[in-house]
């Protein structure tokens, strides 16, 4: 099996066809999948929509794009959502100067915020960083000393630093079809060096889907041609990086039940 880690089923996107994306999915051996959460006021939606499929799981949580848009929340709130039997982290948070479509104060305070949810109810802190790598690790380590929390960078795009500060607090790192890209390199790169238990695997949909598909809507049956890659990359066999990759996914999202034929 694989699960994609990270995807955003519920956008607009994938109103005409929904149903289809999720039957792909299965048919590509992808028997899980998590549906992010980018706003707290659509929290409740998100969950519906877990609801709805054996196959979804979800988060809650305010992406740093919206940190100054969205009501500001504090854990005791995301602690709350996050009781419902199918939300299994908390995020997407973290920091992104590339855009920044909101102030970084607010995106700082969301992501300290989030943290203590995940350091109250154990559940996975789901990692958005861009163009952020210093102020995300420090944040990172600031908040380990205060209680240890469990947690991934997805979608990692940054280099060699990042990943081993992200590893040393006992941090996964979750690969998007970026990875796929002609000019990842220094991705790849690094990408190699990072140990294959502490992988996994996610498309980032609608968004970054993988070669063949670029330039495509990303859904997450595509996540098979980024384990395909990533799988050469770290020179094991396709089922064996699916299998790790699955059983790390498992591991780390504690609550998420895994499928009874997988």
């Amino acid at each position: 099996m694989l699960v994609d880690s990270h995807c955003h089923l519920d956008f607009k996107d994938f109103d005409a066809d929904r149903s289809d994306v999720l039957a792909r999915a299965k048919a590509a051996g992808v028997d899980l999948m998590v549906t992010i959460s980018t706003k707290i006021t659509e929290a409740e939606k998100i969950i519906a929509l877990a609801e709805t499929s054996d196959a979804l799981v979800c988060s809650v949580g305010i992406h740093p794009h919206e940190a100054g848009r969205e009501p500001e929340t504090d854990a005791a709130q995301l602690v709350a959502l996050a009781e419902h039997e199918k939300v299994v982290g908390i995020g997407e948070t973290g920091l992104d100067y590339f855009y920044e479509h909101s102030p970084r104060e607010a995106q700082q305070r969301n992501f300290r915020a989030h943290i203590e949810a995940c350091r109250e109810s154990r559940l996975p802190l789901i990692v958005h960083a861009r163009d952020a790598d210093q102020d995300t690790a420090d944040i990172l380590e600031d908040e380990m000393k205060k209680g240890d929390y469990p947690g991934l960078i997805h979608c990692f795009t940054a280099g060699p630093e990042l990943a081993r500060r992200a590893l040393d607090i006992g941090f996964y790192i979750s690969i998007s079809g970026i990875a796929t890209f002609k000019n990842a390199t220094d991705l790849r790169d690094t990408i190699r060096a990072i140990p294959l238990e502490r992988l996994l695997v996610e498309t980032d949909a609608p968004f970054l889907a993988p070669v063949p598909h670029r330039g495509k809507r990303n859904e997450p049956s595509f996540v098979a041609d980024t384990a395909a890659v990533l799988a050469e990359l770290k020179g094991v066999s396709t089922e064996k990086l699916a299998r790790i990759t699955s059983d790390n996914f498992f591991k780390l999202f504690s609550k998420a039940k895994r499928p009874a034929a997988a």
